[in-house]
């Protein structure tokens, strides 16, 4: 069915009813035999260890910015930040963002894009939410591996890897305050790591 497996987002489903059991959802990038296409499966687990292969949830879409493949997802359920409570609250209803790495068949750059589920496997593809940088910014040839947190102020952070003109990477931080995650604007262009003294 695929040709390789990686890049694993885990995503735990806790039951709101009582009787309901949790499940687990793992995401991950994948290339399908027939056709050679790179894209992102699921599966499922009742407890995190034994999963069942549920098949691809999201492939390339010719014509669009990920149409040389799909990979390395980080997904949230739906969640809107409560002002009275000064905190985020699931969804009523439930429902399922993606954020993933679509590959461009003009230019060969990564973006990333964003889709949205109601069940974890049927996914609607809702474009590019944060885009290579300008020129010769230091993200300028890709942006991808996105890791989306939720802040205490409502906004939406995103750590991001970005692929400068010379080809090195390095890591960035972009945010936006749509609770639905879109309209990301860079927060810090990238940060160094230090040594521990």
């Amino acid at each position: 069915e695929e040709l390789y497996v990686g890049w694993p987002e885990v995503v735990v489903d806790v039951a709101e009813e009582e009787g309901e059991d949790s499940k687990f959802y793992m995401f991950y990038s994948t290339m399908t035999k027939e056709g050679k296409e790179k894209a992102i499966a699921c599966a499922v687990s009742p407890d995190g260890f034994r999963w069942e292969k549920k098949g691809v949830c999201l492939r390339p879409s010719q014509g669009e910015e990920d149409a040389a493949g799909c990979a390395r997802c980080n997904v949230v359920k739906d969640a809107i930040y409560d002002v009275e409570k000064d905190d985020w609250v699931y969804k009523p209803g439930g429902g399922w963002t993606m954020f993933y790495e679509g590959v461009a068949k003009e230019d060969g750059k990564h973006r990333i894009m964003r889709a949205v589920s109601k069940d974890g496997f049927q996914w609607t593809k809702t474009g590019v939410v944060l885009d290579v940088g300008q020129g010769d910014d230091w993200d300028c040839n890709g942006v991808g591996s996105p890791s989306v947190l939720r802040m205490d102020d409502g906004s939406i952070r995103m750590y991001y890897t970005g692929v400068g003109p010379d080809q090195t990477t390095a890591i960035g931080i972009a945010k936006t305050i749509d609770e639905d995650g879109v309209g990301f604007e860079r927060e810090q262009a990238q940060f160094t790591f230090t040594d521990k003294e």
